[in-house]
């Protein structure tokens, strides 16, 4: 059983006399400060942590798998990771006090990239074909449910386990016909690699046959059950932050820079970009508001996730996700 952490420490009151209290929320990102997270960093500036009493300072990550366990531990209260590792590792740790608390991504950008001029443009074309693969790829985790709902012969796909440097090196020289990656990372790498746009096919996971859902806030849930409205406020003011994002994403990518001016701004904001228009910004979302999520689908996506990992445990759905959290004011529409 997972020590369950209580974060008392974690709350910290800023001044004396009527200065105004704020709850220090530090936030564990899941990758580097790159486009897609340029949303945080206008919720900071524009003052949208600070309106919901909050004093926020943003942590880069390694993966998900970094992620997750910084949260769980109560070594940050928040942090932003894929459900489905999510899932895997309270599989693998019942009782661990962490849970996913509002959708992100959506559609995740779980993708097979290749090259058209290699003949790479559709799930079949794979079948005769060399994909590049690191083994700790978020995407190629998902690959064997993706082959399986495309009836993909896997004996005739070469698999090549390659490195996170050399995935898209590799694909530009043409030593791989395709690889697995997040689409808008490995597209525009390519891109900066001086592979032609119109010689890029990117085949998402999620327009053929996964149910999957991708990145996720997820909360502490010893901190949460002590500091519900506090939760509740930060993911407020995630929303807002994307809502700022996608109506100015020049202003967002600006907030990025401050934090990592070696950014290239113009490439990270058509990867922002990117992951507003096949990852967040969905039909769903745009009907339903950011946040929640459909349960008969993530049902399916629990299923389609126990086609390439073995349960130890009877998958509980409600242990990996809640919306109790979600603020109903509102604020959850981001157009």
């Amino acid at each position: 059983m997972f020590h369950r952490t209580i974060l008392a420490a974690a709350i910290a009151i800023a001044g004396t006399g009527a200065a105004f209290a704020q709850t220090e929320m530090p936030f564990a990102l899941d990758w580097k400060f790159e486009g897609p997270a340029a949303p945080y960093f206008t919720a900071i500036d524009k003052g949208f942590f600070e309106e919901e009493g909050l004093s926020v300072e943003i942590s880069a990550g390694q993966g998900s798998l970094d992620a997750i366990p910084k949260v769980a531990t109560g070594a940050f209260p928040v942090g932003f990771a894929d459900i489905n590792s999510l899932v895997k590792f309270l599989d693998q740790n019942p009782g661990a006090p962490v849970t996913a608390v509002m959708m992100v991504y959506d559609k995740p950008p779980f993708a097979i990239v290749g090259r058209v001029s290699q003949g790479v443009e559709a799930p079949k074309d794979l079948e005769g074909k060399v994909l590049g693969a690191p083994p700790p790829d978020g995407a190629w985790a998902q690959f064997p449910a993706f082959a399986q709902a495309n009836d993909l012969d896997m004996d005739a796909i070469t698999v090549e386990p390659v490195g996170f440097p050399t995935r898209e090196p590799m694909l530009a020289e043409g030593e791989v016909d395709a690889v697995t990656g997040f689409s808008f990372s490995s597209f525009l790498n390519l891109v900066r690699l001086g592979v032609p746009e119109d010689d890029i096919s990117t085949i998402l996971m999620a327009d053929h046959g996964l149910a999957l859902y991708g990145n996720a806030i997820i909360v502490n849930t010893d901190f949460a059950e002590e500091n519900p409205e506090v939760v509740t406020g930060f993911l407020r003011a995630v929303a807002r932050g994307w809502a700022d994002a996608i109506s100015d994403p020049e202003s967002a990518i600006a907030s990025l820079k401050e934090r990592n001016p070696a950014a290239d701004a113009d490439l990270e904001q058509r990867r922002l970009q990117l992951a507003i228009e096949a990852n967040v910004l969905t039909d769903y979302v745009q009907e339903n508001g950011m946040g929640g999520i459909d349960e008969e689908r993530f049902s399916t996506a629990i299923d389609q996730i126990g086609q390439n990992y073995e349960f130890q445990n009877d998958p509980q759905p409600d242990a990996y996700f809640t919306g109790e959290y979600l603020p109903d004011d509102g604020s959850l529409m981001l157009n």
